[in-house]
């Protein structure tokens, strides 16, 4: 394989980044879809937001990632929007309004354990979405909120029907090893079939320390 073209992900694999892009087209038109379905006007605003292709690349790809589960989607992509709404009813300078937005959406996310690397760009979209999300007021907010969960529920399907990964993830219980190798490490990820949110040589890294320290406790 060319080195270039390799996963920089822990445990990805050829066939699973074919999956994840079938998922990911399948996943933003069937939330088009849904958007179109429930009667929302292309007029007023766009029947699915930018942000929902960042939380497909994380759905579909890194299903793992604490950042990507569930309430993760939906919490920190419609708080952020909502935040991003009254942030530019708040404040009038464009530039100071989209960093507020994008921090505070930070901030709320953490405190409602929802971060989410999309909601930024939701609270961002709020702001310079112009006129067309000032008029459309509420609808704005309530838009990401209807793609976010379709999102989820497609998500949920896809994984469970085809994928076969588990989403939302749960992580498989540790096993007592006495030593661990960089191979045991590639056969581990070859036999949980995931894409983990961490580089190899960092996974490698990190088991290492932590072998380390629980050598030290005995």
């Amino acid at each position: 394989m060319i080195r270039w073209s390799r996963p920089m992900l822990a445990g990805a694999r050829q066939g699973d980044r074919m999956i994840a892009g079938f998922g990911a087209a399948f996943g933003i038109a069937m939330t088009a879809l849904i958007g179109i379905a429930a009667g929302i006007s292309p007029d007023l605003l766009p029947v699915i937001v930018a942000p929902m292709g960042a939380s497909a690349v994380l759905i579909y790809a890194v299903p793992t990632s604490p950042l990507t589960q569930p309430w993760q989607v939906i919490g920190g992509n419609s708080l952020s929007a909502l935040w991003g709404l009254g942030v530019v009813g708040l404040v009038p300078h464009p530039a100071l309004a989209a960093g507020i937005a994008v921090g505070g959406a930070i901030l709320i996310m953490s405190a409602t354990r929802s971060p989410h690397p999309p909601g930024g760009a939701s609270a961002l979209t709020a702001v310079i979405g112009g006129k067309a999300v000032v008029a459309a007021g509420m609808a704005f907010p309530l838009l990401v909120l209807i793609n976010s969960v379709s999102m989820v529920v497609i998500g949920l399907a896809f994984h469970r029907l085809i994928s076969g990964h588990a989403w939302p993830h749960r992580p498989a219980p540790p096993a007592a090893v006495p030593t661990l190798r960089r191979a045991d490490i590639d056969a581990a990820l070859a036999e949980m079939g995931e894409t983990f949110d961490i580089a190899p040589t960092d996974l490698a890294a990190l088991l290492d320390r932590a072998e380390a320290h629980a050598k030290g406790r005995g």
